[in-house]
């Protein structure tokens, strides 16, 4: 395992793990990832059938093709990753096949209040501000404001053809210089009402399965969409599994092991939707935490810090899950679990 964070249940759970360099939200940086991918590979005592990248490689298309060169991808091409995230080129494709998609433009724009300045190939909604004056920065462009909740449909794909997954709703979770930061998402139950009606979610499915076949997607990927009323709007499309897999994974299968067998062109059959709704919401620090203290952390606790670790006031410090009898019982859950997980840390005397 390759990641940023060397949570202590990512160490429980990997045979042999190296941290990378680099900052959530914002990618995984350097040349040294390849040497610690084949570094892991050699560590390995069984073959290896591929890597799969999270997220932090959307910005880096020629990073994934130098890994690619070097080991089997198990995902998105990196070709149709930089297809995917060149924002002008992904404007164009949509409005071929008439997807609507809010306008992009690099120009300068006249009214900034109906505009939102993003970082090509970012992650996560950390990377999103309100419009700043001229042309955008390099590496930046201009999206046009629409209203709507935020919503996914997740699927995978083969290169031809997609499975729908599942659809979540996502929050935001703002800060003072972060006003778009992804908060966390929840899933629908089976016996609760769709989060989105079923001529949307069939219009979005039909959107996303033309872009598989132009882009020759593979592997678990989302469709991410604004709503409003009758009208939406396809914002991105993420090409790798995503953040809502802590709500998704609950199917009878993994969904790793889906992920793989479409990659391999298997378009496998992803599970019905589990009875309860599941909620998941990232736990940003509130506070310093230096050290973070050797908590007896319960199991609706995942990414968990090591005990001696230090994590930054605004920095992702766990993220939480929770299952209820419909969508909004579980976020209720997951807001009761997040206050005494917050009064646990106070009382720890661990912030500074």
């Amino acid at each position: 395992m390759l990641d940023l964070f060397g949570d202590a249940d990512t160490l429980a759970l990997a045979a042999h793990h190296r941290q990378a360099r680099g900052r959530f939200g914002n990618g995984i940086g350097g040349r040294d990832v390849l040497a610690q991918l084949d570094e892991l590979a050699e560590l390995s005592t069984a073959p290896v059938v591929g890597i799969v990248l999270g997220s932090g490689f959307e910005a880096a298309p020629d990073l994934m093709a130098d890994i690619a060169a070097r080991h089997r991808l198990l995902g998105a091409p990196a070709e149709t990753v930089a297809q995917l995230k060149d924002p002008l080129g992904f404007a164009d494709l949509c409005r071929r096949l008439g997807v609507p998609h809010p306008a992009v433009t690099r120009e300068a724009i006249t009214d900034r209040r109906a505009w939102l300045l993003k970082r090509d190939g970012g992650s996560g909604g950390s990377h999103i501000r309100r419009a700043t004056a001229g042309r955008a920065p390099p590496g930046a462009y201009f999206q046009a404001r629409v209203a709507g909740c935020a919503h996914a449909l997740t699927f995978l794909a083969d290169g031809r053809d997609l499975a729908v997954v599942g659809v979540t709703a996502q929050w935001s979770e703002p800060s003072p210089i972060r006003p778009f930061r992804y908060g966390g998402a929840v899933e629908q139950g089976r016996s609760g009402p769709p989060l989105l009606a079923p001529h949307i979610a069939a219009a979005v499915e039909k959107a996303a399965r033309a872009i598989v076949a132009e882009t020759g997607l593979r592997g678990l990927a989302s469709a991410d969409i604004l709503v409003d009323g009758e009208n939406w709007w396809l914002t991105e499309i993420n090409p790798r599994p995503g953040a809502t897999l802590d709500v998704l994974d609950r199917r009878a299968a993994p969904l790793l092991s889906a992920h793989i067998a479409a990659s391999l062109g298997d378009l496998v059959n992803p599970g019905d939707v589990p009875m309860d709704a599941a909620a998941a919401q990232i736990w940003y620090a509130t506070n310093n935490y230096a050290p973070v203290p050797p908590l007896d952390w319960p199991d609706h606790v995942r990414d968990r810090p090591r005990a001696g670790s230090s994590v930054a006031r605004g920095a992702p410090l766990c993220t939480l899950v929770a299952t209820g009898s419909d969508a909004e019982a579980a976020r209720a859950i997951l807001r009761a679990r997040a206050e005494r997980l917050r009064a646990c840390l106070d009382y720890q005397g661990v912030h500074r």
